[in-house]
This record gives structure tokens, sequence and C-alpha cells, in this order.
């Protein structure tokens, strides 16, 4: 057992870094790719919000099934669909000449999601619970990781080639990960006995656990906070200083920034979560996300953007870990799989809602004003958290 869930956890993190890679080397340069390649000059921030948007919309509504498919046949199998389609989507994508396509290969994007969904939960089922918060922070570590070469090499290649270029290059990293999850993943997977549960069953009984709707609620607000800024970042880099010609390489560097962070932190935040408690490691990390989004609203120049960006990103690296070791930790072991899904549709909701958000605020206020509203949002949570905690803390008077 001890070789198993080790060995597991070094191929599932290699997984997930491609995979991670392979979104961010395109997905980030999306406002790029609508105006270059598409066509598309006016009210670019909201047509941004929109393909953001509904990749993540579509997500959501599918992730409850795969996570109940996943329960019966196993978190493997769910790895190798995800990779061989998401790699084939991107592959499409680098046809695509006219936005309303566009958007209906991003919703075929999101019904085939769930890689990572799946390689945490793997991770979460066949890790002992002693491990879970270290396993997962190192998981943490692989999006993270993904996501600082993504990118830079998608950077790079939208500047030098196109950014149409990128899809393809996406499509050949994302079979990298269908082809780990194929040959070297092992697991140990119990057929759950009876009938399947249904969706509309499984939110019953997470309704009835308070502690892991509350998780859930936070995982939407993180998400959609999280998102807001997404659809507006590369914009942001070329208000504050960045040339047109340059955006690409240079928001890439930023984008890489929070990634570093992540990296560095991320494992860390781990342990710290096993030695102090899962919930004040969130708290922690939602205030220093919180802050770290207020300090940006006032920059404008690239360098110190970018040293805010990783600054932000050593903090927030503790509140993904910490929410999913809270629902490994809240969730019953038959359940925590479709418990992990759940989550993934909060997630999804919230990253669906985040795009839309702020490609309508960024043309409407000054994009550094949504630093603000992200901000303020990180900060609320974690005063709703300590809320909580205070009630939950206060004894109960009877009679």
């Amino acid at each position: 057992m001890e070789f198993r869930w080790k060995r597991n956890l070094f191929i599932l993190w290699i997984g997930v870094f491609f995979c991670g890679m392979a979104y961010t080397l395109s997905i980030p340069f999306i406002p790029l790719f609508l105006q270059e390649e598409l066509g598309i000059q006016s009210e670019l921030e909201a047509w941004s919000g929109v393909t953001f948007s509904v990749g993540f919309l579509s997500s959501a509504l599918i992730a409850p099934y795969w996570g109940s498919l996943a329960d019966k046949y196993g978190r493997k199998p769910m790895l190798i669909r995800s990779g061989f389609s998401l790699s084939a989507v991107y592959f499409i994508t680098f046809f695509v000449h006219d936005p309303y396509t566009f958007i209906v290969v991003r919703i075929l994007q999101g019904l085939m999601a769930g890689f990572i969904p799946a390689a945490i939960a793997l991770v979460g089922t066949n890790t002992p619970d002693k491990q879970v918060g270290y396993a997962l922070g190192v998981m943490s570590t692989a999006t993270a990781t993904g996501g600082i070469l993504g990118p830079l090499v998608g950077g790079v290649l939208s500047h030098w080639v196109g950014t149409r270029e990128c899809f393809v290059v996406s499509g050949c990293v994302m079979l990298i990960s269908a082809a780990i999850a194929v040959i070297w993943v092992k697991e140990v997977h119990e057929k759950p006995k009876g009938t399947r549960p249904s969706v509309w069953e499984d939110l019953k009984q997470a309704a009835g656990n308070k502690r892991l709707m509350r998780v859930f609620s936070m995982t939407l607000l993180v998400a959609t906070s999280v998102m807001i800024l997404e659809p507006l970042l590369t914009l942001y880099v070329i208000e504050i200083g960045g040339s047109a010609k340059g955006a690409s390489l240079s928001s890439g560097i930023i984008f890489s920034a929070v990634g570093v962070a992540t990296v560095i932190m991320g494992s860390r935040w781990g342990i710290i979560g096993q030695r102090i408690g899962y919930d004040k490691t969130l708290y922690i990390g939602l205030i220093g996300g919180g802050i770290g989004n207020l300090l940006q609203l006032g920059t404008h120049n690239l360098i110190a953007f970018g040293l805010l960006r990783f600054s932000y990103g050593l903090f927030f690296a503790a509140v993904y870990p910490a929410l999913n070791a809270l629902i490994v930790q809240y969730a019953d072991n038959e359940f925590r799989g479709r418990a992990i899904s759940l989550n993934q549709t909060a997630s999804q909701f919230g990253m669906m809602a985040g795009p839309m958000i702020g490609g309508l605020l960024g043309g409407w206020i000054s994009i550094q004003f949504v630093f603000l509203i992200t901000g303020a949002a990180l900060l609320g949570a974690a005063g709703m958290m300590k809320v909580n905690s205070r009630r939950a803390a206060k004894p109960s008077i009877s009679g």
C-alpha cells in the first residue's frame, strides 16, 4: 500500500502537470485568439467572458454524471476518457474560423473535461487518510507547474507563430497525459454494491452534511472570484504598459507568476494543514489572497504587477488543497468520489460565472476595480469562515 499510493502520486502528478500545461498553453490567450484569428474587434471583453464561461457551464452540468460513473467503474477510465477527448477537442479548435463555432467547441471541451478531478479523486481514495493532505498539496503543484510552462510556451508560440497553433500543441501535450493514464496508473477500485445512486440522491446526501455544503459554497465563491480576472488579465497587461504585439508573451509571464508561487508553497501548505488543521490553512489562504488582490488595484507597472501576482500566489496556494482535504475529511469513504465531483460542479459553476461577470464588468468599469471586487470577495469568504467556526465552537444552551 505504501509503495502503491506513492507511485500513483508520482505518476498522476506528471499526468496532471501535462494536462495543466495543455490548458494554460492556449486557453489564457482566448482574447487574442478572438481578436486576431476570429475577427472580434468590438465588445472583446464580453466575448471573452462568454467563451470562457460556456465551457465551464457544460463541465459543471456533466461533472456529477462523470463522478457517478467514476464511482461505478473507477477513476482510471475517467482519466483515459477525458485525456483522449480533450486532446481531440484541442486539435479541432485549430480549424475554427468563426466565434460561434468556437463557442460550440468550448461547450464540447467542457463536456469532455474531468482529467484533473479524476486524478484528485483517485489520489484521495487510494491514499492513507493521514497522508491525504500532503498528497493533495503535492497534486496542487502539478497543475501549477504546468501553469508555469504553459503560459510561457504559449506566449512565445502565440507571439512568433500565432495563437491558432497553440491549440495544436495543447492537443499533443494532452495526448501525453492520456498515454500516462493508460500505461502507468494503477487503481484499487471496489465496485459499490447495489444500484448506482442518482445525481439527485447525491445532492440530497450532500445537503444533509452542513460542513460539506459549506465547502461547496466556499469553492463556488473562490472559483468565481478567481475567474473574474481570467478574461481580463491579458487586456490589463496591455492597459498598464505592455505593447499589443508583445501582450501574449508578457501576459504569459504574468500568468506564470502565480504558478511559480504555487509550486513553491503548494505541498508546504498541505503539510501545514496536517499540523494546524485545514480550516485554519484555508482561512490564511483566503486572507492572503484577498489582500494580494487589493494591493494589485493600484499597480501601474508590469514588473510590480508580476511581483504582486507572485506574492498573492504564495498565500492562495493554500486554498484549493485545503478545500479538497476538507472534502476528504468531511465525506464518508464511499461518498468521497461523488463529493469531489459535486465540489467540481461547484467550482465549474464559479468558473462559468466568473469570466461572464469579469467580461461584463471589464466593459463597464475600469479593470482595476475588478481587483477590488475579487479581493473583497475573498476577504468576505474568510469572514464567513470565522463566523461559522465561532458558531460551531459556541456551546448550545438547552432547556
